[in-house]
């Protein structure tokens, strides 16, 4: 049984973000990433993929580029977890043991749980920037788009990237009255409002009524019938639930996320199958070695990159209390931003906390739209993706000390 120290396992963006500031904070320590894919992406770019901005290429690097300087790659995927005996099998077959374990491994997202849908999406209109594999299809879409029902829609939380559902809907929406087409734009979400945040919710409502967007709530896709160009949803009103077939022309759909199997089934997990940390030390509730980041992780937060670079400083500092034997003084705001486009050369900078409230990086109005914002969306966010966050570099929001509990 091959022993590391410190044990990453998931080497997506929480995974490098964390093992590059481990090796920065104390260069002796020994750290190994399990990570069975050799491609890593840029997810939040996407919906800039998918709206025709950014080529799929563009938000692809090599992974072995990425593991930080010092850090050993081993390149398989994790097939279970035992935390009472202080290993993880992989699904090479080997079992590696553990001094520490950070559980960095993401959503899998559900495609299967919408009847119809995995052998839809791809054609006929139907797309997802929630998948290499179809968000560049989410732009010839759009370009084929002849006019009729363009539905976008949003599944019940939580989802990584909440706000990107509709950001699509609204880039969509500027081809469509660019081209003069004769387009409704339904927004069918499972949320019972357009965003969690009220703060952020007031100007997005604003934008919805002004671009004519038919934004329909409590809508949960159940069945995409591609025979028909037909997308059933559930639809709950109070106590009651109904069935609603909307017809379409495109469709862009969000499926379901959940932690992988092998998280959700582990002793790890917490009732809803994530990974039961402190939401503010991100310290496991019952195994004081374990800590976790990312998608995977039970906080109640809105999952996102820039979250990522919120929590990364806590776990580094609170890992490295565990090992020195100190109180764990480093806590998670549970910051969070979210990049609301509301069209091209238009975002909202939305960012806040677990109290929602906003908790702007600019001396600005947060809730209002702004170019700026749209350029730092699309230009200085991958940049410092890419050569600040994966490279280590400190988040200015390190850690808020004595954060009430």
């Amino acid at each position: 049984m091959a022993h590391h120290p410190i044990l990453i396992v998931g080497g997506g963006a929480a995974g490098i973000t964390v093992a590059a500031q481990l090796r920065r904070a104390r260069p002796s320590l020994e750290v190994t990433i399990l990570e069975p894919s050799g491609e890593h992406y840029y997810q939040p770019g996407w919906t800039l993929v998918g709206g025709g901005v950014f080529s799929l290429e563009e938000t692809r690097r090599a992974e072995r580029d990425l593991i930080p300087s010092g850090v050993h790659w081993i390149q398989a995927g994790v097939a279970g977890f035992d935390p009472d005996h202080n290993s993880v099998t992989t699904t090479a077959g080997d079992t590696l043991s553990y001094d520490v374990l950070i559980v960095a491994i993401g959503l899998k997202l559900c495609w299967d749980k919408i009847q119809g849908l995995t052998d839809a999406l791809g054609q006929g209109g139907v797309c997802s920037n929630y998948s290499k594999d179809f968000a560049p299809y989410t732009w010839e879409a759009i370009q084929a788009f002849k006019g009729g029902n363009a539905v976008f829609t949003c599944a019940p939380m939580p989802i990584k990237c909440p706000g990107a559902p509709q950001k699509i809907a609204y880039l969509a929406d500027d081809v469509f009255k660019k081209k003069r087409l004769n387009a409704k734009v339904i927004y069918a979400t499972a949320t019972p409002g357009i965003f969690g945040i009220p703060t952020y919710a007031a100007p997005l409502r604003e934008v919805v009524a002004r671009k004519g967007i038919d934004a329909r709530y409590n809508h949960v896709l159940t069945a995409v019938r591609a025979d028909r160009k037909e997308a059933v949803f559930s639809v709950t009103e109070g106590e009651a639930t109904r069935e609603e077939v909307i017809p379409y022309d495109l469709l862009h759909v969000t499926p379901p996320m959940a932690a992988p199997d092998v998280v959700a089934t582990s002793p790890l997990a917490n009732g809803a199958g994530f990974v039961e940390v402190d939401q503010y030390n991100l310290q496991h509730v019952r195994y004081p070695n374990v800590f976790s980041l990312g998608d995977v992780s039970g906080m109640p937060n809105s999952k996102t990159a820039a979250a990522v670079r919120g929590q990364a400083p806590v776990v580094v500092a609170n890992l490295l209390a565990h090992l020195d034997g100190l109180p764990l003084e480093a806590a998670y705001d549970g910051y969070s931003c979210c990049p609301l486009i509301t069209g091209y050369g238009k975002t909202i900078m939305a960012e806040f906390n677990y109290k929602a409230e906003p908790t702007p990086s600019f001396p600005l109005d947060p809730t209002k739209e702004r170019w700026s914002m749209w350029f730092v969306k699309r230009k200085i966010l991958p940049a410092l993706y890419w050569n600040r966050m994966l490279a280590g570099a400190q988040h200015e929001r390190r850690f808020i000390p004595g954060v009430k509990r």
